[in-house]
């Protein structure tokens, strides 16, 4: 696409929407960003123009629009060229009320799609996540690799948990609204994405590093995940944007499988003065929780006993250069993680 082309990112106050408009301004775009309120405008601002500068921060428009509701919607789409969906709700724990993350994936989805035709834009970037991917297939030990060609299947799960509800079901309401309607759509699938935030409002899932700096993690489970940094992730938006052969196609951003006691022991390295948990939460212990109470222990329990590798080599090849190092981000995450002195809510 023309560099100069105006691109609207959902959720740009969020940790993967802000690196998303950061890239886009780098490469010349202008970017309008939604945001929910006047305060997330503000520091989403200022965050930018100190990492850019002043000059490609004035390439930046912020407009208020909730994924929830209507409001706001066709005003944001008014003029815009291509769309990144990036606004979605991810919690620490798992919510008795699933709605609270099911409604804005599927609704919000559904809301940003309608307002993309409605304006008579063709090109949406939608992030997915690995959840919609590697799930329902069956596998309880071993270990198996998957790719852009497997869907999670939400009917074959002993243990669904919400965000993989809401992702999978928003996937595929995706899909066949852009097959109907002709939009040219591609969707990216990140794991666990880590990576250095750029101010206080950072992705829960940077507390797998934050949580082993502070001691808020009372144990690590012996389950890995696929890393991918957080600028891998924009790159791969904005790669996705430029490749014409990438509509209509899904793309893995993963970059390696590591252990959560592996990254415990990374943090220990950086850090040999303070002191990383090392106590393993029993298989049997996150299984028994999982199954009486709940909580966080839902959205590991299924790759609990097994290991699930997520091949990103297709994602990687669009972005024409390797993935940061999983040990690489783990550095970048908990040097920004300490400087900015974070410590992350749970929702």
């Amino acid at each position: 696409m023309p560099a100069n082309d105006l691109i609207l990112v959902t959720g740009a106050s969020g940790f993967v929407g802000k690196w998303c408009v950061v890239r886009l301004l780098e490469k010349g775009y202008r970017v309008r960003g939604t945001v929910r309120s006047d305060a997330k405008a503000t520091q989403v601002r200022e965050t930018v123009s100190a990492l850019v500068g002043a000059d490609a921060a004035s390439r930046l428009e912020l407009v208020k629009a909730d994924i929830l509701a209507d409001a706001g919607w066709a005003e944001a789409m008014a003029g815009i060229d291509a769309v990144m969906h990036v606004a979605t709700v991810i919690r620490g724990d798992e919510p008795r009320d699933q709605s609270l993350v099911i409604r804005p994936a599927l609704e919000g989805t559904e809301r940003i799609l309608k307002a993309t035709h409605a304006a008579g834009i063709k090109r949406l970037i939608v992030t997915s996540s690995i959840a919609t991917v590697g799930y329902g297939h069956g596998q309880t030990t071993g270990t198996r690799t998957y790719d852009e060609t497997h869907f999670t299947n939400l009917e074959a799960m002993r243990w669904t948990w919400a965000y993989c509800i809401g992702k999978t079901k928003a996937e595929r309401l995706a899909w066949a609204f852009a097959k109907e309607h002709g939009l040219e759509m591609t969707t990216i699938h990140p794991g666990a994405i880590i990576g250095p935030p750029l101010d206080s409002d950072a992705s829960i899932s940077v507390g797998m590093v934050g949580g082993l700096l502070d001691n808020s993690t009372p144990a690590v489970p012996s389950n890995g995940f696929s890393i991918v940094d957080v600028r891998d992730v924009a790159d791969m938006h904005v790669a996705a944007l430029e490749h014409r052969e990438a509509i209509g196609e899904r793309y893995l951003a993963t970059a390696e499988y590591m252990p959560f006691p592996e990254v415990a022991r990374v943090v220990q390295e950086l850090y040999p003065d303070r002191q990383i948990v090392k106590r393993a939460a029993p298989d049997w212990v996150i299984r028994l929780v999982a199954a009486t109470i709940g909580g966080p222990a839902r959205q590991i329990i299924n790759d609990i006993g097994n290991v699930k590798i997520f091949d990103g080599s297709k994602g990687e090849a669009m972005m024409d250069h390797p993935y940061i190092s999983a040990r690489q981000s783990i550095k970048d995450t908990a040097e920004a993680y300490l400087k900015l002195g974070l410590k992350l809510k749970m929702s």
